[in-house]
């Protein structure tokens, strides 16, 4: 788990609960969570419907969510007003605006527990009001994680399940959802209802419950571009082409441009061993063997035409130039250029 949102409801858990809350970032699972907690532990169920106001941020301005918070709680030791969406406050940062929320963080109530969701992106720290955000509540920053931070938040994640899931089932996870931690507590959340919990979770189990072929996925198809079979990679995209609604093309795309790209960037690192290339590509140790083999396929010459190959096709994907040529079409010959 983030280490920043950790502490922060450790302090929950204690009772801790500062008088303003400032969450933001690209990386909304921590957000949520705490946000989460925050709604549904600060309060009793009694103190609840007089002291906890839940809004969205295209729905109020900053005067109104300042009302909310200057109000004194009804025989509750505190109350709650919770701003979701709080990106989408349209005055948030107007600078008369602004000056009065600073006023209002500057002295908060103690008795308000003040929690803003500001989702997808940050205030501008070279702005007072983002400066002093910054300074006078609890502000944490989420940012997307890196891949090799992926095993440990699975592991930990269902753990926390009472679920086991072995190094296949981690890896495959990894690949399938990438660092959408959302979506990957929704898939692990869903192993944890549909297997015993009496051992661990293998890769083809979680292929099953999360809708993957075995045969015809695209991690396949990217074993089969680093081992240059042709015969495999043209089975897998023949697959594909014959329902592009199960398997849309530009997910597929965007998967071998992540691939390819940090494969260029390792052709030019310095050490190209497993380890080396965890700690330079930012990925799973389990997808260190993949680069490394790639990399005795694929000249650094090649990964370069490769990458423009792949922008070329997802403009085509996107209608520009695109031709006669259908999805599966477009796909079928990027990937018989990449093998080539």
């Amino acid at each position: 788990m983030d280490a920043s949102a950790s502490g922060i409801l450790d302090d929950l858990k204690k009772g801790k609960y500062a008088p303003v809350y400032f969450l933001q970032g690209e990386e909304t699972f921590y957000i949520d969570l705490i946000s989460n907690y925050i709604e549904v532990n600060a309060l009793s169920e009694a103190e609840k419907s007089f002291n906890q106001v839940v809004v969205y941020g295209k729905d109020v301005q900053v005067h109104s969510l300042l009302t909310h918070a200057r109000r004194f709680p009804m025989m509750a030791e505190r109350q709650v007003v919770i701003i979701r969406e709080a990106q989408d406050i349209a005055d948030l940062q107007k600078d008369g605006r602004a000056k009065l929320l600073l006023d209002y963080i500057l002295k908060p109530l103690l008795t308000t527990v003040l929690v803003f969701c500001y989702k997808h992106k940050t205030l501008d720290k070279r702005k007072e009001i983002g400066k002093k955000i910054e300074q006078h509540t609890v502000a944490v920053t989420f940012k997307k994680p890196y891949e090799n931070q992926l095993p440990d938040f699975i592991n930990q994640y269902a753990f926390e399940k009472k679920i086991k899931i072995d190094d296949g089932g981690v890896r495959v996870l990894c690949e399938y959802v990438g660092n959408d931690l959302n979506r990957l507590a929704n898939e692990i959340d869903k192993l944890a209802l549909g297997i015993s919990q009496d051992k661990p979770i293998g890769a083809e189990q979680i292929m099953a419950i999360v809708g993957i072929s075995r045969e015809y996925n695209v991690f396949e198809l990217q074993k089969a571009l680093i081992n240059k079979d042709a015969f495999l990679a043209n089975k897998i995209t023949n697959y594909f082409e014959s329902n592009t609604k199960k398997n849309p093309m530009m997910p597929m795309v965007s998967f071998l441009f992540s691939f390819y790209s940090k494969l260029l960037v390792a052709s030019t690192t310095f050490d190209k061993s497993e380890r080396g290339l965890v700690t330079s590509l930012k990925i799973s140790p389990y997808a260190a063997k993949d680069y490394s083999k790639a990399l005795q396929s694929y000249s650094f010459t090649k990964l370069r035409e490769i990458i423009t190959l792949i922008k070329e096709t997802d403009l085509k994907l996107k209608g520009v130039n695109v031709g006669s040529q259908s999805e599966g079409q477009l796909f079928k010959e990027l990937v018989f250029r990449i093998i080539l």
